[in-house]
Order: structure tokens, then sequence, then C-alpha cells
């Protein structure tokens, strides 16, 4: 019933025998990789193909690091709008909080959700409207414990096996040895990220310090097409 309504808009009503039409437009989201669901069987091929007419892929907040200061003063403003007290960053506590939700060990996995939560944490435990280096060390503490206990749960990149020979077929015996150590190492960091974005983070981290890479993803998914493969073919 729903890939009819989606490919021809027709459907009955709930409660309805009869169907009626509706000149809709589907959006849809997900933080998931659908190829690499379809392909493990956790997500109905014919359903994917109807909703991949376009496909934008929309970078995390970790790869966004400029829009965190802004949407500090977002979220503050939004808790007092919300009956909490008008609270302020004094400038050590923003200047530490900010060096931290910026670093690479920020992962912000919820993105502004997480940040927001964050951030209505500390206004609700903050004296005297204040945001001070106690307050903001404690919420560090309290991220970092986190985010540990969820990354702890992720395959590592040494525990991953990578044979060329079932990724590539019989076209990896063309390879030189230098690209087959490369691309075993890039395969082993796709296979313990979530993302092509999370993968990318990884393997371009010195060039990304150094403000030369712009696009860690579109990076990745051009070295793997070298060898006709997309990140969902690496990441099964």
């Amino acid at each position: 019933m729903l890939l009819r309504a989606i490919e021809e808009k027709r459907f009955p009503p709930m409660g309805s025998d009869k169907e009626v039409s509706s000149n809709f437009q589907l959006i849809a989201g997900t933080n998931r990789d659908l190829s690499a669901a379809v392909q493990d069987g956790r997500f109905r091929d014919d359903l994917h193909a109807r909703l991949n007419l376009w496909t934008f892929e929309l970078p995390s907040l970790k790869d966004r690091s400029k829009h965190i200061e802004p949407n500090l003063d977002f979220e503050l403003a939004r808790f007092a709008a919300n009956g909490g007290e008008r609270v302020q960053f004094n400038r050590e506590a923003r200047a530490r909080y900010l060096q931290f939700a910026i670093a690479d060990e920020a992962l912000w996995p919820g993105n502004l959700r997480d940040l927001g939560a964050s951030i209505t944490r500390m206004a609700t435990l903050a004296e005297s409207e204040r945001l001070t280096v106690s307050v903001v060390d404690d919420e560090l503490r309290r991220l970092r414990h986190l985010w540990k206990n969820a990354t702890a749960k992720d395959r590592t990149v040494t525990a991953v096996d990578v044979d060329l020979g079932i990724l590539l077929g019989a076209g990896h015996a063309q390879l030189d040895r230098f690209d087959m150590a490369q691309l075993i190492d890039v395969a082993r960091v796709c296979r313990s990220s979530q993302t092509a974005s999370a993968a990318g983070r990884t393997l371009f981290q010195a060039s990304r310090a150094a403000k030369t890479s712009t696009n860690d993803a579109d990076r990745l998914r051009k070295y793997l097409a070298r060898f006709d493969l997309t990140f969902a073919d690496v990441w099964v």
C-alpha cells in the first residue's frame, strides 16, 4: 500500500474502501546507510528504489564546527524562553567549552540535540546566572563518559578483516602491493565507521587539522571509485 501511494499517489483512507489521490511530495530522512541496509536485507529494496530519487547528504554537527558557537547563545536564549533563568557563560568558561566542542574528541552523535541537551544541563546547574569553568568541566566529563560508552560498542579498526579477493573479485590480482595495503587500511576504517563522513574524518584527520580538506566523505568516495567501489560495498 505504501509503495503504491508513493508511486501512483493513490491510497484508501483509513476506514474507507475507496481510493483517493493526493498530489504530495515525500521527503524522507535517515541517519543510516540505506544502500548497505538493502544489501543486508534490513530495508526493502523496492521501497528504497522509490525513495531514492534525489539524495542529499547533510553534514553532521561535527563537520559544521563553525555553527557551534552561534548555537550556544541560541540554546541559552531558548532555555530562558522556556521558563529558565537567563544564564550566560563567563569568558573563560565559554572559551573552554568551545575548545572542547570543536575538537576531534567531540563526537556530537545526536548533532544539535546533543548540543542543546548539554547547554540545558549546564544552564540548570549554573549558580548566580553564570556558567563557570567548574560547571563546564563537570559537563565535559559527563560528555566524555557518555561518548566513551557509546564508542566502546563500535568495532575496532584492527579487528576488521578485509579480503580483497571477495571485495574486488579477480581484479585484485592486478593491484600493486602498495595499492593493496592502502585499500585494505581504507576498507578497515570504513567498516569501523557508521558513515562515509565518519570514515573520512578518520582517514583525513591530518589534512582536516591543517584545513586543507574540505569534504572528507567526497574524498573517500573518489578514492573508492578508482576501484569501482562505494562506501556501501566496503562497509558490509
